[in-house]
């Protein structure tokens, strides 16, 4: 019997769940835990294995400190009401070093090191 592969949908909101677990810093056993669920069952969220119900997203937004419509910001083809369709911001969040990006970023407390870092960045991105 041939395995189904997870919907394009349930994948990008279990990203979007797992982005913003770890931009909180927080593990897949804390989290499992405050929904009283097993870490391997969050892992299956997180990969779209299994579609995560509309009151368990909610449960789970307001574990992770966000409106619904985080989970759903940079779908392909939603249509616009309430949610930034093709956000660069959406993008950012899904990349795994962005949370440790914006951590370091944040904890830098001399506006020039920041400018510079900023300009790294900018360099950095126009050589591809």
């Amino acid at each position: 019997m041939q395995q189904k592969s997870p919907n394009p949908t349930d994948r990008h909101i279990g990203s979007r769940v797992r982005a913003r677990r770890v931009m909180l810093g927080m593990s897949q056993e804390k989290l499992a835990e405050a929904l009283g669920l097993t870490f391997q069952q969050v892992q299956k969220y997180e990969k779209g294995i299994n579609r995560i119900g509309a009151s368990r997203l909610l449960s789970i937004a307001g574990i992770l400190d966000v409106g619904i419509d985080f989970f759903f910001e940079g779908i392909p083809g939603l249509r616009a009401g309430g949610f930034s369709g093709n956000s660069i911001m959406a993008e950012f969040l899904t990349i795994p070093e962005s949370d440790r990006l914006v951590r370091s970023f944040v904890g830098l407390k001399d506006d020039e090191a920041r400018r510079k870092v900023a300009d790294l960045v900018d360099w950095l991105a126009s050589t591809r």
